[in-house]
């Protein structure tokens, strides 16, 4: 099944397109009740539009998902596992990510749309459409959050180091609420006005070569499985880049994650490694903080993440826009009115959270363990196991035992991540979760 030009990758890449043996049911006999789409020539045709993004900006753009503020915390996470369990861990979370794509593509592929709380209607009804709908919009509220939050704590250092300013410097142009509000009016709001996702291939391209500056630069110079766990969130803007990709197929979209998830895994393992070889055991929990705050190299590597985390902003919001808009008028035509003004509301509540919430991070990092298992592990398997018709796979059929099996993985994750957070709150310290 797999296609003769990957031949030659890794061993890694050989498991996640592995996945694609999975694409022979596809083709069988679906049960007429789950299909509000047609069949022409064995191809799916969906209900919702066609898509015209090209094969390697939709890359970008999932890439660029992908890729949070997690790959700040990757090198602490080895300081604490080694280099060996911490490869381990890395790898098995990257199969996964890639094993919950293919649960989420081959439902939707059944049901017919690629909307994730449209699978939870047709999966649970309203409830589940619901369920699913704040699922994701609660999840990338909180990235929004997190990322924003770091250009308002960073970004005033990186002036004040450019212009060889003390920190006690009080011009207006280093205070980070005044700065996350150019930033995301300047910035962030043109770019989230887009009509389509797919537009936003060449920004997430940028977006990744600031991060791939991180890592050369970076290599120049008991908390660690939650870090790994959330490394490869990406679920909510799978199925919104599914639905523009340039001829939807399951088996292309998959291709789209697989070397999604391969680039980030490259990425995630050599920023690791070169932090870590660094710094060794007084690595950082954000690596850059290890480094000198004057470092003039450094200064223009905070930037560069900056720049990255801003870019990645536009991204998660349109799944935010794209569910709200399905949960409260899923038959309205696209209008520009509400489209701006659904992106406007979001960033000035974004905003106004990052502002006058103190302890945001804390909060959404606790909101995070829940939603990110849910959206890596818990609702595909559930969605799968509910949408593929018992005709296709008998309850006790091993794709279905899987799908089972990681769903309750999903369950292990969270109520263990929420445990160490807990944890940290009562010993003193802040929690501090890595990733989206």
């Amino acid at each position: 099944m797999m296609e003769t030009q990957f031949s030659h990758i890794s061993k890694f890449m050989h498991i996640l397109f592995m996945l694609h043996r999975f694409d022979s049911l596809s083709n069988m006999e679906v049960n007429e009740h789950f299909l509000p789409r047609m069949e022409e020539n064995g191809k799916t045709h969906f209900t919702d539009s066609e898509g015209k993004t090209s094969f390697g900006m939709s890359i970008f753009n999932l890439s660029n998902a992908i890729m949070g503020s997690g790959i700040l915390g990757l090198a602490y996470a080895m300081a604490n596992t080694g280099i060996v369990l911490f490869l381990i861990l890395l790898i098995l979370i990257a199969v996964m990510s890639a094993y919950s794509i293919h649960l989420l593509l081959k439902s939707a592929d059944v049901v017919g749309t690629r909307a994730y709380e449209m699978l939870g209607l047709r999966a649970y009804g309203q409830a589940g459409k619901i369920i699913a709908a704040c699922v994701v919009t609660i999840h990338n509220i909180g990235a929004m959050s997190t990322y924003l939050y770091i250009v308002k704590i960073e970004l005033p250092f990186v002036i004040l180091g450019l212009l060889g300013k003390e920190k006690d410097f009080g011009g207006w142009y280093v205070d980070g609420n005044y700065l996350i509000t150019i930033v995301s009016v300047c910035v962030i709001l043109p770019l989230a006005l887009m009509r389509r996702l797919g537009y936003l291939g060449y920004t997430s391209g940028v977006s990744l070569l600031c991060m791939v500056f991180f890592l050369i630069s970076v290599s120049l110079a008991i908390y660690s499985i939650p870090i790994v766990a959330f490394a490869f969130v990406c679920h909510p803007e799978v199925l919104p880049i599914y639905t523009e990709l340039r001829k939807p197929t399951k088996k292309r979209m998959q291709n789209v994650a697989n070397i999604s998830i391969l680039a980030m895994f490259i990425m995630y393992l050599l920023t690791a490694v070169f932090g870590y070889l660094t710094f060794y055991g007084n690595v950082e929990d954000e690596l850059l903080k290890s480094y000198s705050a004057s470092d003039t190299l450094i200064l223009c590597v905070r930037l560069a993440v900056l720049v990255a985390v801003t870019l990645t902003v536009p991204v998660v919001l349109f799944p935010i826009r794209r569910t709200m808009l399905q949960l409260c008028c899923p038959n309205k035509p696209f209008c520009w009115a509400t489209h701006i003004s659904m992106a406007i509301g979001l960033l000035i509540f974004v905003n106004v959270l990052v502002i006058f919430v103190p302890n945001i991070k804390d909060i959404f990092g606790f909101i995070g363990a829940t939603t990110a298992p849910s959206l890596i592990f818990i609702l595909p398997g559930i969605f799968y196991i509910r949408l593929i018709p018992h005709t296709q796979e008998p309850v006790k059929s091993r794709p279905k035992i899987l799908a089972f099996m990681f769903s309750g993985l999903g369950f292990v994750f969270m109520f263990g991540s929420i445990s160490l957070i807990i944890q940290k709150w009562m010993t003193g310290n802040s929690p501090d979760m890595k990733g989206h």
